[in-house]
């Protein structure tokens, strides 16, 4: 069985405390643990130990990132865990540096991690309807897809030289919320991917 870390990277905000990803996250780990897998949760209102969080990366076999979707991007608590726990991985423990050599500076930019057998999934709550991506003829998004937004956070794990799995999200959660169907869909999700 694999060891799964779990990120919940929500920020409470007066009119979104975070209950979904909440949610989410502990039917990760009930979904999870009665298949046999053993599951570590951080939160970004936990004191971070950036030594400790690196362990738990190097421990892992998988990452899920159980985020919303603010301003197109993640919240800005998790972009500081990046920036105090990811920065400090540079030296190793996540990626040896950013893979260039002095032989060819301008080449394999990305290339330095070392969680090559470590996989990551990402799962996202956010308000815009799942009909706003793959559409042309949408405004926003303009054709592009959910994994295209995300691609930010896909570079950073890739970066590690972590392998994605399928992408999950909850749809237009705040103005035409599914919870139930949306709690269905992500533990089949769990099922057909762990």
């Amino acid at each position: 069985m694999s060891n799964i870390l779990i990120i919940n990277a929500h920020q409470p905000y007066p009119f979104s405390p975070g209950r979904l990803n909440s949610t989410l996250v502990d039917l990760a780990v009930s979904t999870l643990h009665k298949k046999g897998h053993a599951t570590r949760v951080v939160t970004m209102q936990d004191e971070i130990d950036v030594d400790t969080e690196l362990a738990n990366h190097q421990w892992a076999d998988i990452v899920l990132l159980q985020s919303p979707i603010n301003w197109m991007g993640v919240p800005w608590s998790f972009k500081k865990y990046m920036d105090e726990v990811y920065t400090a991985g540079m030296g190793g423990a996540l990626c040896h540096g950013d893979g260039r050599s002095a032989e060819a500076p301008k080449q394999h930019y990305g290339t330095g991690g070392t969680l090559t057998d470590t996989r990551y999934m990402m799962s996202v709550t956010l308000n815009a309807p799942a009909e706003s991506f793959n559409d042309s003829s949408e405004f926003l998004f303009a054709g592009k897809s959910l994994d295209d937004l995300l691609f930010p956070m896909h570079a950073n794990f890739a970066f590690f030289g972590m392998q994605a799995m399928p992408t999950f999200a909850c749809y237009d959660v705040m103005k035409n919320a599914d919870i139930e169907n949306d709690l269905v869909r992500f533990e089949a999700h769990l099922n057909a991917h762990f």
